[in-house]
């Protein structure tokens, strides 16, 4: 897959971060100097370090190496901790949009007007203040892609935001992430029209030519009026906003391939379980996969999901990432951190889950050179365990967003 760089991406991240610092620099206390030390500590830029240090000043790392090699200057908060990694990343998640409680006023990831609402945006939903925020962040997740779940054909924009902000321009980096569709039966358990598969894919085929058109118009003498769902779907067109397409069963995942095929746009498939039965054909087409929670229930269009589907995509070269996804009961979410551990048990190379839960999700979600891994100048958002991360009875113990203590300390 390729890194998303576009111009306008960078400039709104760049605008968002803008925001933020200024706001932080307004309302919240300075950044502290802390040193962390650990038994060992996964960079996920190399090899681990043995007896390792990460020094943190204000939001960034300032070094990383052995502790022979680095001095901790006296002014320095210690914290200690068994193993430290960079800060996890849920690829794929509804936190912030459906809350804790199950009740229709913490419920905004799905709307049910209509199939299809382009338009609607995660950043107008989102609470930074919900407790299924908190929780995760808990759990060792930093940076969180979450917005509007499946459900609906086009179901709106997703987000990229860190989980310590108590606001919204706090909380986030990116405003538009990725355009959330999906193609496959839950669409018609969710609304009358359309009923099946193909009347859905029809309705986005349509659109997507009227995005094409729109586009075009706005070139010649008499431009069409301003269109919020025609603006993000220009922008999945041009390749500046990838389309996030939830799709399980093998033949709704070659749907998804071949709309890609046909509108050229950048393609990331949510789910998919059954990707197993087509890694040929996704590998070919060079689509990333934030694969399914492991220990989804397996019903419905995600009935014969299975454990080992992260290390049957891993082994065909297809890209990875985990999510935490969504639940439609308490406690609405998973943990992205045990599903890996999950996907590790049945399969999955260690190095390569914990690459997925970082940088390799990092890299998908196009902030590899912000976040993913702890290297100088990144984003100092760390986790620190009790012992090896992927182990049942470890406890995540520390986490770090920004220079900030954002939850517990190790003992």
């Amino acid at each position: 897959m390729t890194p998303r760089s576009s111009l306008s991406r960078t400039a709104r991240a760049l605008s968002v971060a803008v925001i933020a610092f200024l706001v932080s620099l307004l309302s919240g206390p300075a950044h502290a100097q802390i040193a962390v030390t650990a038994d060992t500590v996964y960079t996920m830029a190399g090899e681990p370090i043995v007896d390792g240090v990460v020094l943190m000043n204000g939001r960034t790392i300032e070094a990383v190496g052995p502790s022979a090699e680095i001095s901790v200057p006296d002014a320095y908060r210690s914290v200690e901790a068994t193993v430290v990694t960079p800060g996890l990343i849920d690829a794929r998640s509804t936190v912030g949009l459906s809350g804790i409680y199950n009740v229709e006023s913490d419920q905004m990831q799905l709307e049910t007007s209509s199939p299809m609402q382009p338009e609607l945006r995660a950043i107008d939903a989102y609470n930074a203040r919900e407790e299924l925020v908190s929780w995760v962040r808990s759990l060792g997740v930093t940076t969180v892609h979450t917005g509007h779940g499946p459900g609906a054909v086009i179901s709106g924009q997703t987000m990229i935001v860190k989980t310590n902000g108590r606001t919204i321009d706090e909380a986030v980096v990116d405003s538009t992430a990725m355009l959330a569709m999906t193609i496959g039966p839950s669409v018609s358990q969710n609304f009358e029209s359309p009923g099946t598969r193909a009347k859905a894919v029809a309705m986005l085929r349509q659109k997507l030519i009227e995005a094409q058109q729109y586009r075009d118009g706005q070139s010649g003498d008499n431009p069409p009026s301003r269109d919020l769902g025609m603006e993000v779907l220009v922008d999945v067109l041009e390749g500046d906003v990838p389309a996030l397409i939830t799709a399980h069963r093998a033949r709704d995942i070659m749907t998804a391939l071949r709309l890609q095929e046909e509108f050229g746009f950048e393609l990331v498939l949510d789910g998919a379980a059954e990707a197993y039965l087509v890694t040929e054909q996704v590998s070919a087409a060079g689509v990333p996969v934030i694969v399914h929670p492991p220990m989804i229930r397996t019903y419905g269009a995600a009935e014969n999901a299975a454990f080992t589907t992260p290390g049957v995509l891993h082994a065909a070269g297809i890209p990875i990432a985990f999510q935490s996804g969504y639940e439609a009961y308490v406690p609405k979410t998973r943990v992205a951190l045990f599903e890996a551990a999950v996907a590790v048990g049945n399969g999955l190379p260690r190095d390569v889950a914990l690459r997925a839960l970082t940088i390799d999700a990092a890299q998908l979600l196009g902030l590899s050179d912000q976040i993913g891994s702890i290297e100088k100048g990144k984003h100092a958002d760390l986790v620190l365990y009790s012992g090896d991360p992927f182990e049942y009875t470890t406890q995540v113990c520390t986490v770090i967003i920004d220079g900030r203590i954002a939850s517990g300390e190790c003992q």
